[in-house]
């Protein structure tokens, strides 16, 4: 099982991985929803073309510090980020409970 979390955060999110060319285009096309989050490893941009949901996207740098993080509705192209080496998807409004805002640091833990 794998989690993450914030400076901020209670208790550890449910994380996804998503590393592979195949998994990354996959993403949460097709799903009705997501518990927790997934992470897309290596990426610096994302599409919701095809979506059934608004999701939010934080966009990490090599140190996992989130640069910005953006919500976006199904049918929507984001623009490369030039300093972002992965990207934290959820469903729209779960990063801010989570404390995911620009500057803090996403830590990845591994069960």
């Amino acid at each position: 099982m794998v989690t993450f979390t914030t400076p901020e955060s209670s208790e550890p999110v449910p994380l996804e991985l998503a590393e592979s060319a195949r998994a990354r285009r996959r993403g949460l096309l097709g799903r009705d929803g997501i518990e927790g989050a997934l992470l897309l490893s290596p990426a610096s941009s994302v599409h919701t073309v095809g979506m059934r949901f608004a999701i939010d996207v934080a966009y990490l740098d090599r140190k996992s510090r989130v640069l910005t993080v953006r919500t976006m509705r199904p049918g929507r192209v984001g623009l490369p980020r030039p300093r972002a080496r992965r990207v934290l998807e959820a469903e729209a409004g779960a990063m801010e409970r989570w404390g995911v805002r620009r500057g803090v640091r996403v830590t990845v833990h591994e069960v």
